[in-house]
């Protein structure tokens, strides 16, 4: 690999003829996923999702089967599917978009896909060896997390390469991503190393580290830039408008809670200083979640109704405020009852309502305007998008104790698990073929 990105070949654009449309190659070709870096990240990605969704899905249901599908776990599955969820197929999507977008918004010439492919490869395999080894080996798990730490290592020293090739006079999404990948890596690296101690409670509070200094900061950088910039595209008369100071308040927020988690590395405080931390981590909470709400409704939620796409990116983030406000309640309802309550049901407000509304959004629309489709939603992706919805309220609700908990779990899981199903074979279909319009990529 050479010390510099990659210049491609310039492709003259231009509509093609029918005449050539009609001989395009319509079958799916492997080959084809190499066109363009978001093809190989998004496939790959949609492969660890759909397998993820599933093998959870077929965990939840193992419990209320009464013995009757046994499964053997050799690490703990809840650390199983935290790192799965967090470090596996979203890093994945984030390669499509970073190294598509981040090019043009660094003014350099991007990566060509055979430089990216050992990166995303390792990651994929990975993650598919340590959801395996989960239930074979707790050393063969270790052994994909630790081939997973390399690819997303590899990853991010290749962003950060566009990174320090730049002359663009704004980098600061681009320079954020960048310390968003670098706490990505080391809290896959302390994951690791945790496990080699056996360690498995510290492992989970760097898979949670990773959840929000790594991930959250990644969606929280790019929404700032783009949603205001794709809504004002879709509806002219809403003007782009993102000061930085919301940029530092998501980030900020971010980084508070993931020095949170090991505040309560060992669960929640204790004596006198406990009751202090709760009040004041419910009211930063309840605080951040209504300027986030505040924002949703500012950058256009109502009006974005009337557009699909551009309602389901809303929404995500509408998602985003709502699990700070949650959060910032189950803080006090701890407080008041003196025992944790609703933390996870904050949590997936999170992951399920935000980043999993929010994935489904960009990916669609990524998606489409690279494979020559129109940039809309249509009936299966709306359809989609509001399984994900009912998904996300099942799972908040498992978070109360109503006696249906598990039952909640697993209705939930499998949604989610149908959801991702088909949505991923839907858009890994396109990945390997040529595009519908005949252009390039």
């Amino acid at each position: 690999m050479s010390d510099r990105p990659v210049i491609p070949l310039k492709v003259k654009s231009g509509k093609p003829s029918p005449e050539v449309l009609a001989q395009l190659d319509r079958h799916w070709r492997s080959r084809y996923l190499m066109l363009a870096p978001h093809r190989l990240g998004f496939f790959l990605a949609m492969v660890l999702l759909v397998a993820s969704g599933a093998w959870w899905a077929l965990v939840q249901v193992s419990r209320i089967s009464d013995g009757a599908l046994s499964m053997h776990f050799g690490l703990s599955p809840s650390l199983l599917h935290a790192a799965v969820m967090v470090f596996g197929f979203i890093p994945l999507f984030f390669s499509g978009f970073l190294f598509t977008a981040g090019p043009k918004w660094l003014g350099v010439e991007p990566w060509e896909t055979t430089a990216l492919r050992p990166a995303l490869v390792l990651q994929a395999a990975g993650w598919l060896v340590w959801l395996a080894g989960g239930h074979i080996d707790s050393v063969l798990a270790l052994l994909g997390g630790c081939v997973a730490w390399v690819g997303l290592a590899w990853m991010a020293s290749l962003f950060w390469r566009l990174v320090l090739c730049s002359q663009a006079p704004d980098q600061v999404h681009a320079h954020a991503i960048g310390v968003a990948l670098g706490v990505g890596v080391l809290s896959l690296l302390g994951m690791c190393l945790s496990l080699v101690c056996g360690a498995q409670d510290i492992a989970r509070v760097f898979v949670l580290t990773a959840l929000w200094g790594f991930v959250l900061v990644v969606y929280a950088t790019v929404a700032h830039r783009m949603i205001p910039f794709f809504t004002s595209s879709a509806m002219p008369f809403i003007q782009v408008w993102r000061p930085f100071w919301l940029l530092w308040l998501m980030l900020g927020a971010a980084m508070f809670e993931a020095a949170a988690v090991w505040v309560e590395y060992d669960g929640p405080l204790r004596g006198p200083v406990a009751p202090v931390w709760l009040l004041v981590r419910g009211v930063l909470e309840i605080g951040v979640g209504a300027v986030l709400l505040w924002l949703a409704g500012v950058w256009g939620l109502v009006q974005s109704l009337k557009n699909r796409l551009l309602a389901m990116l809303h929404i995500g983030f509408f998602w985003l405020g709502l699990s700070f406000v949650l959060g910032g309640i189950s803080q006090f309802l701890t407080l008041f009852f003196e025992s944790p309550h609703m933390g996870l049901g904050a949590l997936h407000a999170l992951t399920m309502g935000c980043l999993g509304s929010l994935m489904l959004a960009m990916v669609t629309r990524v998606s489409c305007g690279h494979s020559g489709r129109a940039l809309v939603a249509d009936r299966i992706a709306w359809s989609l998008f509001w399984v994900l919805q009912v998904a996300t309220v099942l799972r908040i609700a498992a978070a109360f104790p109503t006696g249906q908990e598990q039952r909640l779990l697993v209705t939930a899981s499998l949604l989610w698990a149908g959801c991702m199903a088909v949505w991923g074979v839907r858009l890994g279909a396109w990945y390997g073929r040529l595009r519908a319009d005949g252009r390039p990529g």
